[in-house]
């Protein structure tokens, strides 16, 4: 998943280690995703990944965008004035409660109860939690989120003139293909409510980066399901803007312990988070741009500089790799940069490049 732009970028960036986000990439993936859901509402969750200039090629495309947070709210508002919000999150305060927004997803009649509190006009979706079975699901969304069906019998006579019920939100799981998603859907969409969001949860394989989600599929399906005047919303993340993202970096050692093959490359997972909090190898590539010592095609780990084992970004994997060599992690461009913990070690921040062209 590593484009020709970028492969012919990576190795002339000076300031490395460096996030390098093709734009021009997104745009078309973001185009072909809109194409195949004519009859779908889309947002994007920006907490997968909030650059201002991701969020600029994404915004003509999407329908809205969804917030998790007073941080996610005012950056997305400077940006977009008057743009479409619905806000989301399990333990919104009361100051969020307040801010502006298209649709707020309640989590709890507790929460419902506060939001009434304000006095506020507001457009509600409450979050579901049907206990439905999610196979095959990289991650189940249970838990705290959303209410079960006693939590929404308390919600539904609390509602006035003023706070008014439009639908239901359910993100049950995220890692689903297209056929899982639909048969969730057609269980969700079976309600006599004229709104259902349906979150995200798409499925991104970091091992089969080509493998990616059937939109068109998953359109059809949702044409097909929807009953004629019912609106369907979605709101992926990752799935719109992790193949878009690279992370950028250098080998300064390559070395051996207990027989055992390391590259070891600047930066590391305080930078890129994703393949450490997912428990995968990061998919690569190796550019031949040094002339230092290494190993040549046999099983080799990946670590960053962190004082920590864990900070591997890919283990045991057949390569080639020399001291110098500019080496590109693919699929960089969601949960990447923005969940990691930048101030470990405190080593300099990556730069960021964009790539328009």
């Amino acid at each position: 998943m590593i484009t020709p732009t970028v492969r012919d970028a990576a190795p002339r960036l000076g300031d490395v280690p460096a996030y390098l986000y093709d734009l021009a990439a997104l745009d078309a993936h973001a185009a072909a995703v809109r194409r195949a859901l004519p009859e779908v509402e889309l947002y994007y969750a920006v907490k997968a990944n909030p650059d201002p200039e991701l969020l600029r090629v994404l915004e003509p495309y999407v329908d809205g965008f969804e917030v998790s947070s007073a941080g996610e709210h005012a950056h997305v508002t400077a940006l977009f004035p008057g743009g479409r919000l619905a806000l989301a999150g399990p333990g919104k305060t009361d100051a969020e409660l307040r801010l502006p927004h298209h649709r707020v997803h309640v989590e709890s009649p507790n929460e419902l109860r506060r939001l009434l509190a304000t006095g506020l006009e507001a457009d509600v979706l409450l979050r579901i939690n049907p206990g439905l079975p999610v196979e095959g699901a990289a991650l189940t969304m249970s838990g705290p989120f959303g209410m079960d069906e006693a939590g929404v019998a308390e919600c539904l006579p609390l509602f006035t003139a003023r706070v008014r019920l439009r639908g239901l939100h359910a993100h049950l799981a995220s890692g689903l293909d297209a056929p899982a998603l639909l048969r969730l859907a057609e269980r969700l969409l079976d309600t006599p409510h004229d709104e259902v969001n349906l979150g995200g949860g798409m499925a991104v394989s970091y091992t089969a980066p080509d493998d990616v989600f059937d939109w068109a599929g998953y359109g059809r399906g949702l044409a097909r399901l929807r009953r004629p005047g019912q609106r369907v919303r979605i709101e992926p993340g990752r799935a719109l803007t992790a193949y878009c993202g690279s992370y950028v970096t250098r080998v300064v050692d390559v070395k051996r312990v207990r027989g055992a093959a390391f590259a070891i490359l600047l930066g590391g997972t305080h930078h890129l988070r994703t393949p450490v909090a997912k428990g995968h190898d990061q998919p690569f590539a190796v550019l031949p741009t040094g002339d230092g010592p290494g190993v040549a095609d046999e099983p080799v780990t990946l670590v960053g500089q962190l004082c920590t084992p864990k900070d591997v970004f890919a283990r045991d994997v057949v390569t080639s790799v020399r001291v110098g060599d500019t080496v590109v992690f693919a699929m960089a461009g969601a949960y990447a940069w923005n969940i990691s913990h930048h101030e470990f070690l405190m080593h300099p921040r990556p730069s960021f490049h964009h790539l328009r062209g």
